[in-house]
């Protein structure tokens, strides 16, 4: 009873974060939708944080990292414009929740991050949840994914950043595919902007969505410890 109790108490607060937190403000994307409404967020966090999953706000997952609120994950997929045939290359697994939400709309989702405790534990829970079309890696996302392990000619149609960075790290541009759609918060250590570059002939051309907050990405193309 208790059980069932707790999995329709999740399915209200599921549908109130639909309606005022994402459909409320400007995700109007059907398909980020639908997958934010399949997604179990409450799996992503840690028991002591579940009572919390689906309020609009960050949560710690350990490490001095966070899950970012549902508006952000929401806008940040809705931004990157993924389909079914695009390889996302995201920067920074965390508690894998964005990595959940990605690998529903696109065909692989290669995830990397800097710690084995929470790669690790992100992994489990997508297992978990039976999601499969995603590669890990534990390393320096600042660096990109490992070139010896690069996909098929490449390139990533898409990268997402899921920590902040000062600049768009040249490593991941260099693997961001011609006409690719890149999306990361980039700024200072404590406020930054949303950015979302459209890579021509090499180059960025970039748009600026919105102020946030996120980590930092510590790492060689990053911030300093």
């Amino acid at each position: 009873m208790g059980g069932r109790q707790e999995k329709d108490e999740f399915s209200d607060a599921r549908q109130r974060m639909l309606k005022h937190d994402l459909q409320g403000r400007d995700i109007t994307d059907p398909r980020v939708l639908k997958v934010m409404a399949q997604i179990p967020r409450e799996e992503f966090v840690p028991k002591e944080y579940r009572w919390q999953a689906y309020s609009d706000g960050p949560l710690p997952i350990g490490m001095g990292q966070t899950i970012s609120q549902p508006y952000i994950v929401a806008l940040m997929t809705q931004e990157l414009r993924v389909d079914r045939n695009c390889k996302v290359l995201e920067v920074g697994t965390g508690s894998g929740y964005q990595a959940a939400v990605l690998s529903n709309l696109a065909n692989v989702v290669y995830t990397i991050e800097k710690f084995k405790e929470l790669s690790e534990s992100a992994q489990a829970a997508l297992r978990k949840l039976g999601i499969s079309n995603i590669e890990f890696c534990i390393g320096d996302g600042s660096c990109g994914w490992p070139k010896e392990q690069l996909p098929e000619k490449g390139y990533f149609d898409r990268i997402i950043l899921t920590a902040a960075v000062p600049i768009i790290p040249e490593p991941l541009i260099e693997q961001l595919a011609d006409g690719g759609l890149i999306v990361a918060p980039v700024g200072c250590a404590g406020v930054q902007e949303l950015i979302v570059a459209k890579k021509r002939v090499g180059k960025l051309i970039e748009r600026h969505v919105c102020g946030c907050r996120f980590v930092r990405l510590i790492g060689k193309y990053g911030f300093d410890q």
